[in-house]
């Protein structure tokens, strides 16, 4: 198996997160020393949703589509990438719940 098989899907997660610095709770932010970093990423944020979207893709099309490889795809790159797309879904779809779960 190949290592972008595995990585792509968790690029794509750590793009995804990224996204929540923008809406973890400003005592959390202030703690770590981090309470400007929310506004700086909270204008990038689309860009990490899209490169997280794109890393998918990638990785959709590397376990699915080039199916002509010698190698077969492992169980382990097919759990890895779903796994990916629902942490991704989920920071998509509630980013406060998953940042105030993030903060504690």
């Amino acid at each position: 198996m190949r290592v972008a098989e595995r990585v792509t899907p968790v690029a794509a997660v750590i793009a995804a997160l990224s996204t929540l610095a923008c809406c973890l709770p400003f005592a959390f932010l202030g703690a770590l020393g981090l309470a400007g970093a929310s506004v700086k990423l909270q204008s990038a944020r689309p860009w990490f949703l899209a490169g997280a979207g794109i890393l998918l893709v990638v990785g959709f099309v590397q376990l699915y589509v080039r199916q002509n490889q010698c190698q077969r795809r492992s169980l382990l790159s097919i759990v890895v990438f779903w796994l990916a797309v629902v942490t991704v879904l989920l920071v998509v779809l509630f980013p406060q719940v998953i940042a105030s779960l993030l903060a504690g």
